[in-house]
């Protein structure tokens, strides 16, 4: 992968797909910001890439808020003087898995405000950074339930589809400025959320299995590497795309 030395911020770093991203893009010599809203969480995978591989920052961000996003990214470009790569990963899923009519304000509220508003500040205030560089690479995750129906979960499905509008719309805007935009969906992954959704309903991890093509879940380190494989030079041609990784479930 070539995004050596590259400076890289990775949203929601502390566990899952974040924590492997940041893992990745630094075993490929990328210099890797962990940002997280458990700043003990990416402290751990910091020290893990300073350990293992070499330079890293764990920075809090609470990505609902600006004014936190704001500071992630200047605090970034102090440190490393730019910003090549910005990974919007930090998602939330309702606590709930309730119908429309039953769906909770305060899940609606919070689900958004972190999968979709926090996307947004996170591509706004990049943006900003890489066009006076002239140059950058954003990759946001979205999921299979931003591109097909998700039932008893319009909040997080709503802020998936978002998010697929957004690259597209960023892409399409910034394309000729040197500046890249794409997005993944992953299907069912090994994650927080999904170990969320089966404690609460341990009877679904057989429905959900019968359902994709390959029978397992996702691998976060699988998802991780499309991310990283995005970001790098060598897809340089490619911008506003949305690449699933779903076992076939989408088929």
């Amino acid at each position: 992968m070539q995004v050596k030395d590259k400076v890289v911020i990775v949203t929601g770093a502390g566990s899952g797909i974040g924590r492997a991203t940041a893992l990745h893009f630094a075993h490929f010599g990328a210099k890797v910001v962990v940002s997280d809203i458990d700043l003990e969480k990416a402290q751990k995978v910091a020290d893990e890439i300073v350990t293992n591989f070499g330079e890293s920052l764990p920075i809090k961000a609470n990505v609902a808020q600006y004014e936190e996003v704001e500071n992630l990214i200047q605090h970034t470009v102090t440190a490393f003087g730019r910003l090549d790569v910005m990974v919007n990963n930090a998602g939330i899923g309702p606590k709930q898995l309730l119908k429309t009519a039953e769906h909770t304000l305060e899940d609606w509220e919070a689900v958004i405000a972190v999968n979709q508003t926090g996307v947004f500040y996170g591509m706004k205030l990049a943006l900003q950074q890489m066009l006076k560089q002239g140059s950058g690479n954003i990759v946001n995750v979205a999921s299979l339930a931003g591109l097909k129906a998700s039932i008893n979960n319009l909040s997080y499905s709503a802020s998936k589809f978002a998010v697929v509008g957004m690259t597209k719309s960023a892409a399409l805007e910034y394309a000729k400025t040197g500046i890249r935009i794409n997005a993944v969906c992953p299907g069912y992954t090994e994650s927080a959320l999904l170990d969320k959704l089966l404690s609460a309903r341990p009877d679904m991890d057989t429905m959900l299995k019968s359902i994709i093509p390959m029978k397992r879940y996702g691998d976060a380190k699988e998802i991780a590497d499309a991310i990283v494989w995005l970001a790098s030079d060598q897809t340089k041609f490619m911008t506003g795309q949305t690449l699933i990784l779903d076992g076939g479930t989408s088929l």
